[in-house]
């Protein structure tokens, strides 16, 4: 492998990892292959060679080709076990190959991957749409320079497997510092969304955006308007899951790119008093998502982090300095709920992750108005129902939410907790706690007051539910005396 720049510029482990890589399985060389023989070039590219130097390349791979979307479908018919072409529009046609590794081509496990080929392109906003503008292109150099970060502006040319770095992205890699190919005004003139994409690879990768960058990034904040909620949202939620989502955020705040896509998120900035006698929120909030990560069992899990981002959005607008130089943030969390549904719904997120997220934020602060004492089985039977499915994330939510630096007030916290999900164990094994109904249903409600379907089945449902809370099970025949009684007192 060569480098069309300098061969010496990649090491011997960075030989290993892509070659070692595009060597392992017969993809890439059959691909490559089989594009020389029709007469086209192709090259892995982007963050599929990026990854391969990080030593982290996974089975989704991007390739990039002079031949036409028409032309990358007909070659890739005969070949691929499915097809896409969802993206021909942009030049872009997917597909998917199942492989065995070269070192072992008969028992070795079959690998499935996700591929994508485009043509060789550049691409650019009208100021006044939010749709790009593709034009291929007829080299790969061209095609690089249109891309967002030097780092993913990097190819292998295949099956030759010459190593294209015209932008010196591998050095940038090494640096890990995020620099555009071109001018990044240009760059983000094309493509406003690559400022915010700036953001997301700061947080997946933990490294540093150029100065020149972070410059253009503030003086064209408000190009991001012209970019679809959708893929906002999508940026958003990459960098949300990355592995240092402050880093990414901080980012976000400090160029004026979240006053304009989470304007929630900066606002959090008040002032502190001059007695110090409040936390400061933004901070806060980026500790309480950090100690979230640290919290999950089964991955990265956006409900959570978003809920560990916005459970404190209602404070700003709650705040209130009280007699005596305190300050208080009433019902906040019934207000952040609010604001939570309406940003989440300007970002166009699903009606299931709005509701959850929503519901989080509004419960985070329950857990703390039960106060220090001892837990009613009332208190552990409406905290569960009013949970939901989502117990287990207020768990880690109202865990994270504990960030004093007073060590004998959070092991306190701790222990309080510790016992409330104690109890809950204890009233889950021995009354069904997830099931929580009456002791009577619909059906025998009707039976046993010789009523027909309405409202009133409703109210007695409800009292039913209500007694089953307060007192737990109950049986068919306390539950149909109190329903006696409840029912002869509305009559009387």
């Amino acid at each position: 492998m060569h480098s069309t720049e300098s061969s010496d510029s990649l090491n011997a482990a960075q030989r290993a990892a892509v070659g070692g890589v595009l060597g392992a399985y017969p993809v890439a060389d059959e691909l490559g292959r089989r594009f020389q023989q029709a007469g086209f070039r192709l090259a892995l590219v982007g963050g599929s060679v990026r990854d391969a130097l990080l030593g982290r390349l996974g089975n989704d791979l991007d390739f990039t080709t002079d031949a036409r979307p028409e032309q990358i479908l007909a070659l890739l018919k005969p070949w691929a076990d499915a097809i896409w072409d969802v993206g021909i529009a942009f030049g872009t046609v997917g597909a998917r190959k199942k492989a065995r590794p070269t070192a072992d081509p008969v028992h070795g496990e079959l690998f499935d991957f996700q591929i994508e080929i485009t043509t060789y392109r550049s691409e650019a906003y009208d100021r006044d749409s939010r749709k790009p503008e593709v034009s291929y292109g007829d080299t790969i150099e061209e095609d690089l320079l249109r891309r967002d970060f030097t780092v993913n502006a990097m190819a292998v040319a295949l099956p030759e497997l010459v190593f294209v770095d015209p932008h010196h992205g591998l050095a940038d890699l090494a640096a890990k510092l995020l620099r555009t190919p071109g001018t990044p005004e240009q760059s983000f003139s094309d493509d406003p969304l690559r400022m915010l994409r700036a953001a997301r690879f700061a947080a997946q990768l933990d490294f540093e955006v150029a100065p020149e960058v972070v410059t253009a990034m503030t003086e064209m904040a408000e190009r991001i308007d012209i970019v679809s909620a959708e893929r906002v949202q999508a940026e958003l939620n990459k960098l949300l899951l990355s592995a240092h989502p402050r880093q990414g955020l901080l980012l976000l705040v400090d160029t004026g790119l979240a006053a304009r896509v989470l304007p929630e998120l900066p606002a959090l900035r008040l002032e502190r008093d001059e007695h110090h006698r409040h936390k400061d929120v933004y901070d806060h909030s980026l500790t309480v998502l950090e100690q979230a990560i640290d919290l999950e069992t089964e991955g990265p899990d956006l409900t959570l982090r978003l809920a560990a981002l916005l459970h404190d959005i209602g404070k700003p607008r709650t705040r209130r300095f009280e007699e005596g130089g305190g300050v208080s943030f009433h019902h906040h969390e019934l207000v952040g709920a609010k604001m939570a549904k309406k940003r989440m719904r300007e970002l166009k997120y699903s009606n299931e992750l709005i509701a959850d997220v929503s519901r989080l934020v509004e419960l985070h602060l329950r857990f703390h108005g039960y106060g220090e004492g001892e837990w009613t089985d009332s208190a552990v039977r409406r905290y569960v129902r009013d949970a939901g499915p989502l117990l287990e994330r207020l768990h880690k939510l109202t865990r994270s939410d504990c960030t004093t630096r007073n060590r004998k007030k959070a092991a306190a916290l701790s222990r309080t907790y510790d016992a409330l999900e104690q109890r809950i164990a204890v009233l889950q094994e021995r009354e069904e706690l997830d099931a929580i109904r009456p002791d009577l249903n619909g059906d025998e409600i009707m039976a046993l007051l010789g009523i027909k379907p309405g409202r009133e089945v409703g109210e007695a449902y409800k009292f039913l539910l209500e007694l089953r809370l307060e007192n737990g099970p109950m049986g068919p025949e306390a539950a149909e005396a109190a329903l006696r009684a409840w029912w002869a007192g509305r009559q009387g």
